[in-house]
């Protein structure tokens, strides 16, 4: 997780993430307040025995959206470390070589970096695990096309990772009009068990009907959630590993408050909840909980 020091909206990404807002405040009380609650959040997921790597932003890249590094990097049970295109330009300063060297202090083994990034040069873009949903277990990989996934990419991911593709778009309405969510993490999550998905977001019913084929015959129980739900960020949501093993579905406070009981009933079902307010963070950077969170599963040395 990347600690914020120069948290703002992002106005390179606002064109076409819709779930950002401009909030009537000085950059500097964004910032702290977003710095507040980040280190509340890390708390909270500590608490609960989850072990967080924290690493500082670095002021003078200019880099607003550092604070969810899940779009420029992943990390794999090999031992490699995948590298992505981002679409807006500012972002690309957030791929830091040290955080890999912090992670190798801390025990974990690189042994191989996929590189995507020269794809930027030709205006071709996939973020990360925030355009691509892992299904570790069963090797499938879902994404959800827009600008900033765009398919021959994916597929390319898909071939080197061995992944099966399930490819669909997830529009919103704006202003009147279905356009295409700019990252499937937001309309859709993916734990062992469940997945929570947004499926009124997929207008077309054939690529519905294989999004809930694919979950179904991988034995996911589906906890669909309404566009509302969505907007309070119910679809950003990222299940992790605490103390004795124990299984949590993190989310923030906006996404958990938005839920249903019987919703938060079938999630408890397969592990325990951890939430925490993000309010600043989701309203300017437009992500949660689950954005701001790159998930090591980096083999130890």
């Amino acid at each position: 997780m990347i600690r914020p020091v120069a948290f703002r909206m992002n106005e390179q990404t606002a064109v076409n993430n819709y779930f950002q807002e401009d909030l009537d405040l000085k950059n500097t009380e964004i910032n702290q307040k977003a710095q507040q609650e980040f280190d509340a959040f890390v708390q909270e997921l500590r608490g609960h025995g989850v072990h967080v790597v924290v690493v500082d932003d670095i002021k003078e890249q200019d880099t607003p959206d550092s604070i969810f590094p899940n779009n420029w990097v992943s990390f794999h049970e090999d031992g490699t470390v995948c590298v992505y295109p981002m679409f807006a330009e500012n972002r690309r300063k957030e791929r830091r070589e040290d955080i890999l060297d912090i992670l190798e202090q801390q025990g974990f083994a690189i042994n191989n970096v996929m590189d995507y990034t020269e794809a930027e040069e030709e205006g071709v873009f996939l973020e990360g695990t925030g355009s691509i949903l892992l299904d570790r277990v069963h090797q499938k990989a879902y994404c959800a096309l827009s600008e900033r996934a765009h398919e021959e990419l994916f597929i390319e991911f898909c071939e080197d990772f061995d992944c099966f593709p399930v490819i669909f778009t997830a529009n919103q309405t704006v202003d009147g009009q279905r356009l295409p969510i700019y990252h499937t993490n937001v309309m859709m999550a993916m734990a062992e068990t469940f997945a929570v998905i947004c499926l009124a977001t997929i207008d077309d019913k054939k690529e519905r009907k294989n999004v809930v084929d694919h979950l179904k015959m991988d034995g996911k129980e589906i906890i669909d959630i309404t566009e509302e739900q969505m907007y309070h960020f119910a679809g950003n949501m990222l299940q992790v590993i605490g103390a004795n093993d124990q299984r949590f579905m993190v989310m923030s406070s906006a996404a958990y408050n938005s839920l249903r009981d019987n919703q938060i009933k079938a999630i408890e079902k397969h592990c325990a909840i951890i939430h925490s307010p993000l309010d600043t963070i989701e309203t300017c950077g437009g992500g949660s909980a689950r954005c701001m969170m790159a998930e090591v599963f980096l083999p130890k040395k």
